[in-house]
């Protein structure tokens, strides 16, 4: 974020390069957890940089409205909770709950509203129909199939090459011959033995993935987003047909007006995922070190920037904050406040703001470790 005004009265935040005026209240949408594990911290990074660039725009006296969803129809946190013996929804609310205490242990504020998809089953029938009626979807074997087309591709900057094979990673099926076109892709669908289920007009089944974030979104914010924030990889194929979806139903054009891609966190040279098996658990780190030491680990870098986890890494966050608490302690005047916040609302560079506040002190110092060290700041 760039702060940049045309008169110099009010600070506009520039996220990825846009500059994004907010007039009273910023609507941010965080796509929140599919509740089927336990928290680690590639998890933990996307929403604790959600939560600093909402802290960062509140400094600028804006009211942020933060929502994060819930994604608990989802066929993985089906398998996990037949595994463990468990109805979905129970096992995802007792997830929920672990998940939440860790993000209360790095300061991650609650959202105003926390949609769970199983609660807006009735909103995501109403998104297929209206895509229907707009004649962006068809109907095929039980199946609504939301027209992707090229649209989604162009929108994330793939061929049509890389994003049917995107699609197919991602458990789109561009393989499924139902579809008129293979990045086409089902905002409702029939339910198979063991799934969740709900009637419909185009009989029982379940909500897609990139529909239920859509109607979660439009549910609660409306027809539009000021900041849509998410995990780099959820550009494509998530947040490019949940746009889409959205557009095509409301006509208001972007459906986001900017976006926070968190980069991906790595561990041992592989991104960090349960399929590598190189988790690094948040609750395992808070056993060891301060949550406000992993807070800054996550902050202290570029937010898009893909990086790697490791000991060192933790270890020079507590250094670099411990010489920031140090700073806020410091007597004397601070000249530097408005380049402090300068650096945080020019693409959250929170890496600038510290070193400016190291160097100046007491007030600047404060000010930053709103953002960094809330607990204690």
């Amino acid at each position: 974020m760039d702060m940049t005004t045309s008169s110099g009265a009010f600070p506009v935040p520039r996220l990825a390069g846009r500059g994004v005026p907010l007039v009273g209240t910023c609507r941010m949408y965080v796509c929140g957890v599919t509740p089927y594990d336990v928290t680690h911290l590639g998890h933990a990074a996307t929403f604790v940089w959600a939560d600093a660039a909402a802290r960062v725009m509140r400094l600028t006296g804006v009211d942020v409205r933060v929502c994060r969803n819930v994604t608990d129809v989802d066929d993985v946190l089906t398998a996990a909770a037949a595994r463990h013996g468990e109805p979905y929804d129970r096992f995802a609310a007792v997830t929920q709950y672990h998940f939440e205490q860790d993000m209360a242990a790095l300061a991650v504020q609650p959202p105003h509203s926390e949609p769970r998809a199983h609660q807006f089953v009735r909103q995501m029938q109403r998104l297929a129909s209206a895509l229907l009626d707009a004649g962006a979807a068809y109907v095929r074997d039980g199946t609504v199939y939301f027209k992707g087309g090229a649209d989604v591709a162009s929108r994330a900057g793939l061929s049509r090459a890389e994003a049917i094979a995107l699609a197919a990673e991602y458990g789109d099926r561009p393989d499924d011959p139902a579809k008129d076109d293979p990045l086409d892709v089902a905002v409702w669908q029939p339910s198979g033995p063991g799934d969740p289920a709900w009637d419909s007009p185009w009989g029982a089944g379940r909500p897609g993935w990139h529909a239920e974030c859509a109607a979660m979104a439009l549910s609660t914010h409306g027809p539009g987003i000021d900041v849509h924030a998410g995990g780099e990889d959820l550009r494509f194929p998530h947040h490019a047909y949940e746009a889409a979806i959205a557009e095509a139903v409301t006509g208001v054009r972007p459906f986001a007006r900017a976006w926070l891609h968190v980069g991906l966190v790595s561990h041992e040279g592989r991104k960090m995922a349960k399929s590598t098996g190189n988790l690094v658990l948040v609750r395992d780190l808070l056993q060891d070190s301060e949550a406000a030491h992993i807070r800054t680990m996550v902050l202290d870098r570029p937010y898009a920037t893909p990086w790697e986890y490791t000991p060192a890494a933790l270890d020079e966050a507590a250094d670099r904050l411990d010489t920031l608490r140090v700073a806020a302690g410091r007597p004397g005047p601070s000249t530097s406040r408005a380049a402090a916040l300068a650096a945080l609302l020019d693409d959250l560079n929170i890496s600038r703001a510290v070193d400016i506040a190291i160097e100046d002190g007491a007030e600047t110092a404060r000010l930053v470790a709103t953002v960094l060290d809330p607990t204690t700041s």
